[in-house]
């Protein structure tokens, strides 16, 4: 309706879900019966009454980005239905963040507390607890380090193949403290606007829904400033279920208090979130 208002010649908008039906509703309360048309089903397999569309728009971002994406929907019908001269995608660009944190009170409370259930030893269940990646909003204070960009994707050129990736990073320590986990968090851009809007999912922006995405390390890393914990992050849809994401982070430390390094495996699914 936004897009109606502000002069949209027609909208065409597609959602499997029986929401439609109120959707529908909606529309025609609001007067847009005849400048909106709704079409339920999937985008692979849906005809729609426009061969080409000037501008495609979808709310596609997940928790952590790519958790429960629908991007791999977004390219498919950006290949479908965009023109290839001047076509538009909004939002086209996203980039994706890692930092590391000192959270010691929580990672005690929420990894810790297996140790002793009511006098009762559930240390086994500390490495599924592990394995669980924590969506919750991280205060800008506990960042030890300098954040790092590690996967920007450009929706007008990227493909489906381009959604299961391995970076490097380098984290550079702000201050001497200890880290307890890694957080990871998106930027989401409409660069092609006359006027480019942006906005952060990140620990220093407003709260938004996605929060962040915590991955806590088995060792407690000790850093000095300037010091720096170099890795790399593998992200891949799930062989299972392509909407929930394995995340596998390595990284070493070699700093004044020791070194330290490791392979964190972790799972995004829903039975978890």
């Amino acid at each position: 309706m936004f897009a109606a208002r502000a002069g949209a010649a027609h909208v065409v908008g597609v959602d499997m879900s029986n929401i439609i039906d109120q959707a529908q509703k909606i529309i025609e309360a609001n007067g847009f019966k005849d400048k909106i048309t709704l079409v339920k089903g999937k985008v692979e397999e849906v005809e729609l009454p426009v061969k080409e569309f000037d501008i495609i728009i979808s709310e596609w971002m997940g928790y952590f980005l790519l958790y429960e994406s629908m991007l791999d929907t977004v390219l498919l019908a950006r290949d479908k239905w965009l023109k290839k001269e001047g076509g538009l995608l909004f939002p086209d660009v996203c980039t994706m963040y890692l930092a590391a944190i000192e959270d010691g009170d929580y990672k005690e409370e929420k990894i810790g507390y297996w140790d002793n259930v009511y006098g009762f030893d559930y240390s086994c269940i500390k490495e599924v607890a592990l394995r669980e990646p924590l969506v919750d909003t991280v205060d800008l204070k506990a960042v030890v380090t300098k954040p790092f960009a590690f996967k920007r994707i450009d929706l007008s050129t990227a493909k489906k193949e381009d959604l299961a990736f391995e970076a490097p990073f380098k984290l550079k320590a702000t201050r001497n403290d200890f880290i307890h986990a890694f957080i990871g968090w998106f930027d989401t851009e409409f660069s092609c606007l006359h006027v480019p809007l942006s906005f952060s999912t990140g620990p220093h922006a407003r709260y938004t829904h996605w929060k962040q995405t915590v991955f806590y390390t088995r060792d407690t890393i000790a850093v000095s400033e300037n010091e720096e914990i170099e890795g790399s992050i593998k992200v891949s849809p799930n062989a299972r279920n392509n909407r929930d994401l394995d995340i596998v982070i390595k990284y070493q430390h070699n700093g004044s208090s020791g070194s330290t390094s490791e392979t964190l495996e972790f799972q995004m699914c829903v039975s978890q979130l």
